[in-house]
């Protein structure tokens, strides 16, 4: 679509409708939210005002700036500031809240969204974070419509953590008494440690990303998980992987197969899937559980499993690798030490090109799509362009039908060449 144009016209900062209490106010990080990149995530949420629901632009932000200052009262970390990557000043500080328009309709953006203009819907750079932990841009379209473009800092929240957020608020500004609360704490499971010698930025690029949305319908995600089940089961039926199993494997495999012709063997390729520990904790911690309560399943491919007849053994490594992030493992990862070291090596290999290493994360499943406000569920929920490439992130498309969007970040180089591969293109509906 053409360039569009987004004019900030108002800035503020909301602060909590009351003080955090003394004794909150050193919100320690844990050692999962130590290692993580020094990052926003960003999370778009579009709303049309074409329907039966009439809100006047000035009453409706005036009570999202007054919503939002109320669920910081729960979210009190939020609107304090980040202090040498070892815990959060909560003394209020509040949050960057920025009104701007948008020159077109909501309509003719979100019927083939650009993900590389999504970032005029956010009020920073993703990677320009200091050390603000929240920041609000609530962008009004000609039609009335609008877009609330959330940043949370990724040294404190992971995807679940972040829509755990929007939905507390819009929980708030629809005056739901049942809003979920977050719980928080996660220091004293993960205690930090001194991350001398190791930089959270790295995989961090300042190379030219492409990031471009590739949707996949459900009946495209069924036969994907028909093409790479494992027949050679001896169960009555095939194990066929899950939608980012099979996702997974088809994007890794063309994105190998497009730029390298195929794996090159002096080079080490790693696959990275960011692993919910919530429900494999013993015993399991609560959704609303606040914080990075993730961890990364590394897999090592085998070059067979980019051949035909031998790419179930791909999901298979994959999923191996996921269900070792098991209650057991869980329970080691406080030893910061040992895993800040392999940490530590595992970043110098990256920085020296000896490993290719591709990246997965997901909010699938989580309710982005239940952030009614008071007027409605959002209509399509976007990310953004993040400074890393060779990642992808899953949302599950609107509605409840099962398709998935991808988007991807490559480098310049490589989108070109991946855009246009027709096996990939075979699976991907028009958008």
């Amino acid at each position: 679509m053409e360039e569009i144009e987004v004019e900030v016209i108002s800035t503020d900062t909301i602060k909590p409708s009351s003080p955090t209490p003394a004794h909150l106010r050193h919100f320690q990080l844990s050692f999962l939210d130590q290692v993580l990149s020094p990052i926003f995530i960003p999370i778009i949420l579009f709303y049309p005002m074409d329907g039966d629901v009439k809100v006047d632009t000035i009453e409706r932000s005036i009570w999202l700036k007054k919503t939002l200052s109320m669920t910081l009262v729960q979210f009190y970390p939020l609107a304090g500031r980040v202090k040498d990557n070892l815990f959060i000043d909560c003394t209020d500080q509040g949050v960057p809240y920025f009104e701007a328009q948008v020159k077109c309709q909501l309509s003719e953006f979100i019927c083939n969204p650009d993900p590389m203009q999504l970032s005029k819907f956010v009020p920073h750079a993703l990677d320009d974070i200091v050390d603000i932990v929240l920041a609000i841009q609530v962008n009004i379209f000609k039609c009335g419509g609008i877009a609330i473009g959330v940043c949370i800092s990724h040294k404190v929240a992971d995807a679940s953590s972040v829509v755990t957020f929007v939905n507390g608020w819009a929980a708030v500004a629809r005056r739901d008494t049942h809003m979920v609360c977050p719980q928080f704490g996660l220091a004293n499971l993960f205690p930090p440690i001194n991350l001398s010698g190791f930089n959270p930025s790295t995989g961090m690029t300042k190379e030219k990303i492409l990031t471009k949305r590739f949707v996949f319908s459900a009946s495209s995600v069924a036969a994907l998980r028909e093409k790479y089940a494992d027949q050679s089961t001896t169960e009555d039926l095939p194990r066929r992987p899950t939608r980012i199993e099979a996702l997974s494997a088809l994007i890794w495999s063309r994105f190998v197969a497009v730029t390298h012709g195929m794996a090159d063997p002096k080079k080490i390729y790693t696959i990275l899937h960011a692993v919910n520990l919530r429900t494999r904790m013993d015993p399991p911690l609560p959704e609303n559980s606040f914080g990075n309560i993730i961890w990364f399943a590394i897999t090592r491919p085998c070059i067979d499993g980019m051949k035909e007849g031998k790419r179930h053994a791909l999901v298979n490594q994959m999923r191996e690798a996921i269900e070792k992030i098991d209650g057991d493992y869980i329970k080691k990862l406080p030893e910061g030490i040992k895993h800040l070291n392999f940490l530590k090596e595992r970043a110098e290999r990256v920085t020296k090109g000896e490993i290719e290493s591709f990246r997965f994360t997901s909010f699938c499943r989580f309710p982005v799509y239940e952030a009614d406000f008071g007027w409605g569920k959002p209509k399509w929920v976007g990310s953004g362009s993040l400074p890393f490439k060779n990642l992808v992130i899953f949302i599950d498309s609107s509605g409840t039908n099962g398709g998935i969007e991808a988007w991807i970040n490559l480098v310049e180089e490589d989108m070109d060449k991946f855009q246009g591969d027709e096996e990939l293109l075979s699976f991907v509906s028009p958008t």
